[in-house]
């Protein structure tokens, strides 16, 4: 079976991607462009390249091309601040820069309103499975990246591609970011099927999506938890879209009464709404809710997807085999992903994992091997489809503002953040996590109190400052 971003002869003639301003481009002009590329960029080494990712044709098609080329490229987000950005480059190195091109130097090729750019002549040691870092926590610039293989990216566009039912004729649009891992299992696996994938960076509150949608006949919408709060503030139920057919939603959890309104629309409409879970360091995508079964399973994030198992674990050693008893939730398949990397050196590493995953969240499965989220046993949470490490986000605020105090906590989709005075203001508070972090406002709420809450050794008391974000919603 041909890798999806093989060059295959039963897709030239294919459309690949289109944009909101009418271009596209076929699975002929990227295998051209690839060539072209290969020539250009030929090492006797293996090379890494840093691509500046927008939802754009030009940024996919260097995605693509580096995989064919097995050149690794890393994908950092275009809104990533300055400053952090280049903590990451000078961390790894990149041998190039593909980014929309710039007039005050000169590019090596351009694709698509993409320009490649020489950034060093290391000489990288890189693993031969490798071939794709990914960031794991937003826009933080932290050096950690995850590592993917071939084999993650093919066995889980497969597996998307299976379960989903994707064909050469299905035609979604995606605003999620490329960089992200959601967003960019999309990508691949409607490449893998020969399928045309829009691409925009218009939001669902934009007219321009909307008549992207119209224009191009689009037959699938995937999105985070947000987009479908989104979607349902901008009528989307009461729109006369007669192509869509699927609509998915990954990257957190959905409330079960939303679930529950887009399940009954899609039965009444003829559609499928999916609901699937899925981390960075399982190359996207672990489980799935089948949609016959979305009303009975309500708030489930399913089962395994093909090739993947489940395990209940109560610790390293001892699976958990009965129904509705809480445990570690792990899961084993050919998509778990090599490992981290934080520094260049480590991109000589081979698999550390061997197919098996600690997701950190804690779970159980019913009676008919359904499983369901119960909590979260690591400090982290989802905003906008995006893992955000509550331990980093105040070591970042106390580094940057240090003559305050700061804890964090909070729940998917609102970031809960404490602090002392008076040093500090909220509004710098908030136009650092604005800048730094990128996260929108509405996503955290920032308290100003005397003092955090620590226990006689000097520990953050987390389940105090939760009790006080209770009482004042109360």
């Amino acid at each position: 079976m041909l890798n999806f971003f093989d060059e295959n002869p039963a897709y030239e003639n294919h459309v690949l991607f289109t944009d909101g301003s009418g271009q596209s481009v076929t699975y002929q002009d990227w295998y051209a462009h690839s060539k072209n590329l290969g020539k250009i960029l030929s090492s006797p080494n293996r090379q890494l390249a840093a691509i500046i990712c927008h939802n754009t044709i030009g940024s996919a098609l260097s995605y693509l091309c580096c995989l064919q080329n097995r050149i690794v490229p890393l994908l950092i987000d275009h809104d990533m601040d300055a400053e952090l950005r280049q903590r990451l480059l000078s961390i790894y190195n990149p041998n190039y820069i593909f980014k929309p091109v710039d007039s005050r130097s000169e590019a090596l090729y351009t694709l698509n309103g993409y320009g490649i750019y020489r950034s060093s002549n290391t000489v990288h040691k890189i693993h031969p499975d490798l071939a794709l870092l990914l960031t794991t926590s937003g826009s933080t610039g932290s050096p950690k990246l995850v590592r993917q293989s071939y084999t993650n990216i093919q066995a889980n566009a497969a597996s998307i591609a299976q379960y989903l039912k994707i064909t050469a004729q299905d035609h979604p649009i995606s605003s999620l970011p490329m960089h992200y891992t959601f967003g960019l299992s999309v990508i691949n696996s409607h490449v893998l099927c020969g399928a045309c994938e829009c691409l925009t960076e218009a939001t669902v509150f934009d007219k321009t999506f909307w008549d992207i949608c119209q224009r191009d006949e689009i037959t699938s919408i995937a999105g985070v938890p947000f987009t479908y709060e989104c979607l349902k503030r901008v009528g989307f139920m009461t729109m006369n879209l007669p192509k869509l057919a699927l609509m998915i939603q990954a990257g957190g959890h959905l409330s079960t009464r939303l679930q529950k309104e887009y399940l009954e629309f899609a039965h009444k409409t003829g559609k499928r709404f999916i609901v699937m879970y899925g981390q960075t360091e399982a190359t996207a995508r672990m489980s799935y809710l089948p949609f016959d079964m979305g009303l009975k399973k309500i708030g489930s994030i399913g089962i395994a997807i093909p090739g993947g198992t489940f395990h209940i674990m109560e610790d390293e050693k001892t699976e958990i085999t009965q129904p509705h008893i809480t445990g570690e939730l792990c899961y084993e398949g050919p998509n778990v992903t090599l490992g981290y990397t934080h520094c260049a050196e480590d991109l000589a590493l081979g698999d550390i994992n061997h197919g098996w995953l600690y997701t950190g969240d804690m779970a159980y499965f019913d009676e008919d091997g359904y499983y369901y989220i119960a909590g979260r046993k690591k400090r982290f949470i989802k905003i906008l489809g995006k893992r955000i490490n509550m331990n980093e986000i105040e070591e970042l605020l106390k580094n940057a503002l240090d003559t305050s105090d700061f804890a964090c906590t909070g729940k998917d989709d609102i970031l809960q953040i404490f602090m002392t005075g008076p040093f500090h203001t909220k509004e710098s508070v908030e136009s650092f996590l604005i800048k730094k972090i990128g996260l929108h406002p509405h996503c955290f709420s920032i308290h100003l109190i005397k003092q955090i809450p620590k226990n006689s050794s000097g520990k953050t008391q987390y389940s105090a400052l939760d009790d006080l974000c209770q009482n004042q919603e109360e």
